[in-house]
């Protein structure tokens, strides 16, 4: 895969698993702590260029998340698959449609179609809304594409039985919601400065990698760095699992920005 380097920066929107952190109700003691690190909001990242930035996931946070970081305007949207807590925030794509009259959105298929039927008011051509988000959907595959000259390589993973979408840009890959990855998709994810990749919880769990899961994922590929996102409270202290994880190997948090 030919590629271009380019200085990426990103920032982790929110790091959390698909109820947040701290969960609703929880007494939990890492869901009544203090440390600004232990409170997550759904994932997301914005992954930045040039002048351009792209968000990958927009949950039921991505209104408090532009605001928060102050995001002015974006390029479109890449979806690693349909649940709520990376879609929900799709009608909040609206004030950033005023200044792109369609606004891009990237996903495959089967999350086309199920962003089709749950949001109908946005993609219905003869009952749309009138205050509805304008986006102009692209079908993900196999193939490699480019955004503003950056190469990006979709990854094939599974989520569970649910196959997903990861995304590698350039010497960066985001990978979410992952509990299997072929060798075939691997072979794609080699030779990376930076791997982000989630880390659920310290049990096992059937649909997403646990911490022991991870880390064995982040010795196959050997990154230069890793940082591990889409984390439950159930994986502990910010602060304690920190000190225990191998050199290079971190755990994001909101508001965390990084560059390549």
């Amino acid at each position: 895969m030919k590629r271009y380097k380019k200085h990426l920066k990103v920032t982790f929107l929110g790091t959390g698993t698909s109820q947040g952190v701290p969960m609703i109700a929880s007494k939990d003691p890492v869901c009544l702590s203090k440390n600004l690190k232990d409170k997550r909001l759904r994932s997301s990242v914005l992954i930045s260029w040039n002048d351009v930035s792209y968000v990958v996931d927009c949950g039921p946070d991505f209104r408090q998340q532009m605001l928060r970081e102050n995001i002015e305007c974006i390029q479109g949207v890449l979806f690693t698959h349909e649940h709520a807590d990376h879609t929900a925030g799709l009608d909040d794509l609206r004030p950033f449609c005023y200044q792109i009259a369609e606004m891009p959105i990237y996903l495959n298929q089967k999350t086309l179609d199920s962003l089709e039927q749950r949001f109908q008011y946005i993609f219905s051509i003869e009952n749309r809304y009138p205050g509805a988000p304008s986006v102009s959907p692209f079908v993900v595959n196999n193939s490699s594409f480019t955004l503003h000259e950056l190469t990006v390589q979709p990854i094939q993973i599974l989520h569970g039985k649910l196959s997903i979408l990861g995304y590698r840009f350039e010497q960066l890959a985001y990978l979410t919601d992952v509990k299997y990855i072929a060798e075939a998709e691997k072979e794609k994810l080699q030779n990376l400065d930076v791997l982000i990749v989630n880390a659920l919880r310290i049990e096992a769990h059937p649909t997403h990698l646990n911490l022991k899961e991870a880390l064995e994922l982040v010795a196959e590929l050997q990154p230069k760095r890793t940082y591990f996102t889409h984390i439950s409270h159930k994986l502990g202290f910010h602060d304690e699992v920190s000190r225990k994880l191998p050199k290079n190997v971190f755990l994001a948090f909101d508001g965390l920005k990084i560059e390549t």
